[in-house]
């Protein structure tokens, strides 16, 4: 099973995610992870990468392939992987297409959640969890480039006909049997 992940930040992709590769047995391969573990351990990559997302920004193609590359040719993801946070921009999804070659993606399911619910969960996840990017000036500028860059994203799968749009909003459970229940129809 390959799979992305789609929606806009904060609309639950990395927790359903990590429900749906713990019930797959496939790997949650999350490029925020990625970088987030990279600025913790103050790498080059991880204090390039705090400057740009500090600053609302989404790191660069290049970087985000690189990694991507590295990452799905690991014998863990050869049969399978969920994508969370990549593609981002119709540059990355012909990227992630050279990378997968012949194999084919199975489904790419967007969580569909309203602006104004996110704004509300994020500014709520920052006062627990302290993250730099969790400011409503960011989440919303964040929110302005996700829906002029990645959204476009939605329209390219749905040509494909790999496109699932999932309703992001309720709990937990009920987005994942959501999900669950879109991936059993395909």
């Amino acid at each position: 099973m390959k799979l992305i992940i789609l929606g806009p930040p904060g609309a639950g992709k990395g927790t359903q995610a990590e429900r749906l590769t713990s019930a797959h047995g496939i790997p949650h391969i999350s490029t925020g992870d990625i970088f987030r573990e990279n600025i913790k351990n103050q790498t080059e990559l991880g204090r390039q990468v705090k400057g740009i997302l500090d600053a609302g920004g989404y790191v660069t193609d290049d970087i985000t392939n690189a990694i991507v590359a590295d990452r799905l040719a690991q014998d863990d993801a050869k049969a399978g992987f969920l994508l969370d946070g990549y593609p981002r921009t119709i540059a990355q999804v012909q990227a992630l297409d050279e990378i997968l070659g012949d194999d084919s993606l199975t489904a790419v399911l967007e969580l569909v959640v309203d602006d104004e619910e996110i704004v509300q969960r994020l500014v709520k996840r920052a006062e627990t969890s302290g993250r730099s990017d969790d400011t409503e000036d960011v989440i919303r500028e964040r929110q302005a480039i996700y829906h002029r860059e990645t959204a476009p994203l939605s329209a390219e799968y749905r040509k494909r006909g790999l496109l699932v749009e999932v309703d992001g909003v309720g709990s937990m459970d009920e987005v994942t049997a959501r999900l669950e229940q879109a991936l059993a129809e395909r």
